[in-house]
C-alpha cells in the first residue's frame, strides 16, 4: 500500500470532492439557482465533506482525524437530505438526484472505513 503524504492522496478526499463538484453542477439549475437559501445550503454543506477530512488529515492526531472524519460524514448525510429537499421541488431529476445520492454514500463508506482504520478496526462510532 502507497502511503498517503497529502489529503488529496485519500479516496475519501477524492470522492467527497467529486460530490462537491457534482452538486455545484446541479444548483446551476436554472430554477435551483434561484433558490438562493437551498442552493449556499448544499454547496456549503457538500464541500464541507472534502473539507473537513482535508482538515482532519492535519491535525496532528489519530483522534482529532477521527473527529473530523464524523464531521465531514454527518454533511454528507445532510447533503443526501437537501438532495431531496432538491427533488421535491422540481429543481433537479430523480436521476440527478440518484447520481449524487450515490457519489454521497461512496464517500460515507470512504470515510467509516478511514475512521475503522485510524481507530484500529473499529468501523463506525
Amino acid at each position: 500500500m502507497a502511503k498517503i503524504e497529502q489529503f488529496e492522496d485519500l479516496q475519501a478526499w477524492q470522492k467527497a470532492r467529486e460530490l462537491a463538484n457534482r452538486v455545484y453542477d446541479l444548483t446551476e439549475h436554472t430554477e435551483f439557482a434561484k433558490d438562493f437559501r437551498l442552493r449556499h445550503q448544499i454547496q456549503g454543506a457538500s464541500g464541507s465533506v472534502m473539507h473537513n477530512i482535508a482538515e482532519g488529515f492535519d491535525s496532528g492526531s489519530d483522534p482529532g482525524f477521527v473527529r473530523f472524519l464524523k464531521i465531514a460524514r454527518r454533511s454528507a448525510s445532510e447533503t443526501q437530505s437537501e438532495l431531496y429537499l432538491a427533488l421535491d421541488r422540481k429543481y433537479i431529476t430523480q436521476d440527478e438526484k440518484q447520481a449524487a445520492q450515490d457519489l454521497a454514500s461512496e464517500a460515507k463508506k470512504l470515510i467509516n472505513g478511514l475512521i475503522g482504520y485510524l481507530r484500529g478496526g473499529k468501523s463506525r462510532d
